[in-house]
């Protein structure tokens, strides 16, 4: 089954007063490249959501986006900084002696001391939790990431499919104009020799020999032979469960490689405006298949 390489996911989860959001995009490479980008203090997970997407993601450059929210509304506790509070005290009532200041610290005067009063969020979710939870949710925004590609990989398949058929058919035209090269270079052949000689009567023995030189250079059987081996492979790799997308960006390059041979043997016109069609069709193919993973 052929996977396309672009995609997106997103999942969300909340728990213990946070709320995470995970967006996945993939894009076209060369190899598999997972980058997470997350806050500076939830680093210690990245490798955590890295080995998780690169279980279900096998080729292809992976962006993964971890936003994280705290709870406003969660419950909150005021905690005093008691330690803090009686050193003030204590600096207060020696002042008051050394000074004979008659005046003491109000409530008022306490609750301007910085750091005095600290306000605590709710019980912070356990390690155990953040990570099942954090696993979940990747795990749900690249399943919905490999499902895209999935149906992407699908329209690839198909449309590389049709490519293949209509390859097919030129091979065919090709296969069956192939004959009449020969039989239009003798005539042609023919036509110039009695023109140079001006002579009705032409060697036919010599004319043969030429012929056959020609029909030997100009065979091209067992190009079109390869091509409908590479066809045939190219159908069972769209049926693979494995990733198909290097090894039929190599049967394109041996595809046009054949082409370019029936070309180069090909003197005729009318081959020759089948493989430019020919060539036509692979481009076509190679730039789908470069966006299978």
């Amino acid at each position: 089954m052929a996977i396309s390489m672009t995609g997106f996911g997103q999942a969300t989860r909340c728990f213990a007063g946070y709320t995470v959001q995970i967006d996945v995009k993939s894009v076209n490479h060369r190899y598999c490249e997972i980058v997470v980008r997350m806050p500076r203090e939830w680093l210690k997970y990245e490798d955590l959501l890295r080995q998780t997407v690169q279980r279900k993601v096998k080729r292809g450059r992976v962006d993964v986006f971890v936003t994280i929210d705290r709870d406003t509304t969660a419950s909150r506790s005021v905690e005093l900084n008691w330690p803090l509070a009686q050193a003030y005290q204590a600096a207060a009532e020696q002042l008051k002696q050394h000074f004979g200041l008659s005046d003491s610290l109000s409530i008022r005067d306490f609750l301007q001391i910085p750091e005095l009063i600290s306000f605590q969020q709710g019980e912070a979710a356990a390690e155990e939790e953040l990570l099942q939870e954090l696993t979940a949710c990747v795990e749900e925004a690249t399943d919905q990431l490999v499902r895209m590609r999935a149906a992407e990989g699908n329209h690839l398949a198909l449309d590389t499919e049709q490519r293949m058929q209509v390859m097919n058919g030129l091979v065919e035209q090709a296969r069956q104009l192939a004959p009449q090269v020969v039989a239009d270079y003798a005539s042609k052949l023919r036509a110039r020799i009695q023109d140079l000689l001006q002579q009705p009567v032409v060697d036919e023995a010599r004319l043969a020999t030429e012929v056959a030189l020609l029909a030997d250079r100009a065979n091209v059987d067992e190009e079109m032979t390869r091509l409908q081996s590479h066809f045939q492979q190219c159908k069972q790799l769209l049926s693979s469960s494995e990733p198909i997308g290097r090894k039929l960006d190599f049967l394109v390059q041996e595809m046009n490689r054949e082409v370019n041979t029936i070309g180069s043997k090909a003197n005729h016109v009318g081959l020759t405006t089948l493989v430019v069609d020919m060539k036509a069709e692979l481009e076509k193919m190679r730039e789908q298949i470069q966006n299978m993973e």
